[in-house]
């Protein structure tokens, strides 16, 4: 067995996964990343080492033209030459705003809703331990908190971005390369698999935040550190162990208003971790909100005018009214 292989399936029992008997979606765009969990998965289905259902996910954004074409067909020549189920999405991303957050959504759209059709058991995405220190870069810079700075977890519920309470899912999204491995590591398998994955030409296109973290930014500080991707990606993993053994008490329970006297009364580190628990609660997760943000919402706690509102990303806000703190989201609500 490939040492990579053995090395997924040994994540695989410690992520505590089923063996046989649930059907997983395996999201695969068409590059490296994503082949090296196809191939891997595979190899472990011919073995018998792994029973279960596994359905092969693409979407595609309609971004690059006939590069996007080729990608999807090449993901059905995979699925065919390994014998996978194939499920093919198709979306026009907005380019209007944030077209890699777009994107995204539009991504995981399509993903929820192949496992929730298929009554699947997990979605299995090929993130690694780069796009972990990728993540706590872009974190960092922005102005995260500790959540931000904890970076991606192996396993999570997959949210529901149409549920306004409580948006989970019992569908799990798994990131079983997540922990142990880099981005060279999918890459030599695939050679090694005789595959030659597809190359999104966007991952050189620097307007984008996060191609700029990867080739300008983590080269430069490699140069302080050569294993710089693994003390980032241990960073943030540490950072998401102590927040889980920190205490509760600085806490308290959440409801649809925050009350002003009770924000008033709490240190700024108790401050800004409530209002972010606060509006996950609210939106699901963090995505797109600054440090800004939250020190706008802060002077908002601290003003003596009701009605005023802080402007969120995503059409939503948060208005103080009556001795409280509102979440509004526009989009739901019209």
């Amino acid at each position: 067995m490939n040492d990579f292989v053995r090395n997924f399936l040994t994540e695989w029992r410690k992520l505590a996964l089923p063996f046989e008997e649930k059907t997983f979606v395996a999201a695969v765009s068409g590059g490296a990343d994503s082949v090296g969990l196809l191939l891997a998965l595979h190899d472990l289905r011919k073995r018998e080492k792994l029973k279960n259902r596994f359905v092969i996910a693409h979407f595609n954004h309609n971004l690059r033209g006939e590069e996007s074409e080729k990608d999807a067909e090449f993901v059905k020549s995979l699925c065919v030459k390994f014998n996978f189920e194939l499920a093919l999405g198709t979306g026009h991303v907005s380019p209007q705003g944030n077209l890699e957050q777009n994107a995204r959504l539009a991504r995981y759209d399509f993903l929820r809703n192949t496992a929730e059709n298929l009554h699947a058991y997990a979605v299995l995405t090929a993130h690694t331990v780069n796009d972990q220190a990728e993540t706590f870069l872009i974190n960092l810079i922005r102005g995260s908190g500790l959540q931000g700075l904890s970076g991606m977890k192996a396993i999570r519920h997959l949210e529901d971005k149409s549920k306004i309470q409580n948006p989970k899912s019992k569908i799990l999204l798994v990131r079983p390369f997540l922990n142990w491995a880099k981005r060279i590591d999918t890459e030599n398998f695939c050679r090694e698999s005789e595959i030659e994955p597809r190359y999104d030409t966007m991952n050189e296109d620097l307007a984008f935040k996060r191609v700029r973290v990867r080739k300008v930014l983590l080269p430069l500080l490699e140069d302080f550190n050569p294993k710089i991707v693994e003390t980032l990606a241990n960073t943030a993993n540490l950072m998401r162990r102590q927040m889980s053994e920190s205490s509760t008490s600085e806490t308290f329970d959440f409801t649809e208003e925050l009350s002003l006297s009770e924000l008033k009364i709490l240190s700024k580190s108790q401050l800004y971790s409530n209002l972010r628990n606060w509006l996950n609660q609210h939106r699901g997760d963090l995505r797109a909100l600054d440090l800004k943000h939250i020190e706008a919402i802060e002077r908002l706690i601290h003003s003596r005018k009701s009605g005023k509102t802080v402007e969120l990303p995503n059409g939503q806000r948060v208005i103080r009214q009556d001795g409280q703190l509102l979440f509004k989201n526009l989009k739901v609500e019209k």
